[in-house]
């Protein structure tokens, strides 16, 4: 039976009509796809296929049959990291327009639920599209270089962190007979001196990368002239803006960093503290502690902010998340301006 209504969502920015929504809900091995045309239909479309290429042809076949376009089709899943990947390049590749949603935003959306499954997550996502239109981004994929980036820095943070881990082994010396860990020490210093290879020959491919990439390469350069930021916070910050594109200002940059304060208030009688929120990128969020940590040592104009705001009670806490949120700005400032940082501190008369 073929739907009589059509149902059309516009895109202020495109103006484009859609007249099918794809709900795909992404596990590791299949796909859960609930097609809708009309949200007041009862009777919608769900199926199941493979979370392969051959799969995804499917979808794209149930479409057609539907008499419907695929470009007038808008696929919306969550954001499951690896396992909607090969979802995100076909769809990528073939040009067709696809939003990835933070699974978390979909699950408060829903209101008040009982029981879970797949078929059903897949129709909330289509749901959610109907509902949240006005909210709608299309995604795209990050050009080559940034992906690499992605996952070279990602292992390269796994290996730091195992490197720290096996180097702890050496706190035994001295405190148990050498007879005990002679062996054990011996063996760890083999692996730990062939990991620290292995570490330098990542970060080599990974100043290669940046290199041969001009925008890549003089972004950092900018980022990496704001006084506390060093090398790995500014591949971090290249990576996660996508060069600086995925965030308009440093405000939202800053929230979803977790360093933005926000009221907690209601009425008379809830009068919280305003504090920042524990959704946030913790690694980013870490990495610019360790960039305030340096600032307030090597910048006078922080260094001095930092100090007289402590003089005036202020909690130390408090005032070095402000000062995130200063080199946050900063850092925008030099991308968006072209050139790199100046302090106007040593003009001063």
């Amino acid at each position: 039976m073929q739907f009589n209504l059509i149902y059309y969502l516009k895109n202020k920015n495109m103006k484009k009509h859609y007249s099918m929504i794809a709900g795909i809900d992404v596990s590791k091995l299949k796909l859960d796809v609930w097609l809708m045309t009309n949200p007041d239909d009862v009777k919608q479309q769900h199926f199941i296929v493979h979370n392969t290429e051959k799969g995804i042809m499917q979808i794209l076949s149930a479409i057609k049959k539907q008499k419907i376009g695929i470009d007038e089709c808008l696929f919306c899943f969550e954001n499951t990291g690896i396992y909607s990947m090969p979802l995100s390049f076909f769809l990528s590749r073939a040009g067709l327009d696809y939003w990835v949603v933070p699974a978390l935003e979909i699950k408060r959306s829903k209101g008040i639920s009982r029981g879970k499954n797949d078929k059903n997550d897949s129709k909330d996502i289509a749901f959610y599209v109907h509902t949240h239109f006005h909210k709608l981004k299309l995604n795209t994929l990050p050009e080559k270089e940034l992906l690499q980036l992605k996952l070279l820095f990602s292992e390269r943070e796994k290996l730091v962190k195992v490197i720290g881990i096996l180097e702890r082994t050496k706190e035994n010396e001295g405190f148990m007979p050498k007879e005990i860990i002679k062996e054990t020490i011996k063996l760890n210093a083999k692996t730990v001196a062939y990991l620290k290879i292995q570490l330098k020959k990542l970060e080599s491919k990974i100043k290669a990368i940046v290199k041969e990439n001009d925008k890549i390469n003089a972004q950092i350069e900018l980022v990496k002239s704001v006084p506390g930021v060093g090398p790995q916070t500014a591949l971090y910050l290249i990576i996660k803006t996508k060069c600086f594109d995925a965030f308009s200002d440093w405000r939202k940059l800053a929230c979803y960093s977790g360093i933005a304060p926000f009221e907690y208030s209601s009425g008379t009688s809830v009068r919280g503290r305003t504090k920042v929120n524990h959704l946030a990128d913790k690694k980013m969020k870490s990495m610019m502690q360790m960039c305030v940590l340096s600032a307030i040592k090597n910048d006078t104009e922080l260094k001095a902010y930092y100090h007289k705001k402590k003089e005036e009670g202020k909690n130390p806490m408090l005032v070095m998340n402000n000062i995130r949120c200063k080199i946050m700005a900063r850092v925008f400032a030099v991308v968006n301006r072209g050139t790199p940082f100046v302090n106007i501190q040593k003009f001063a008369a």
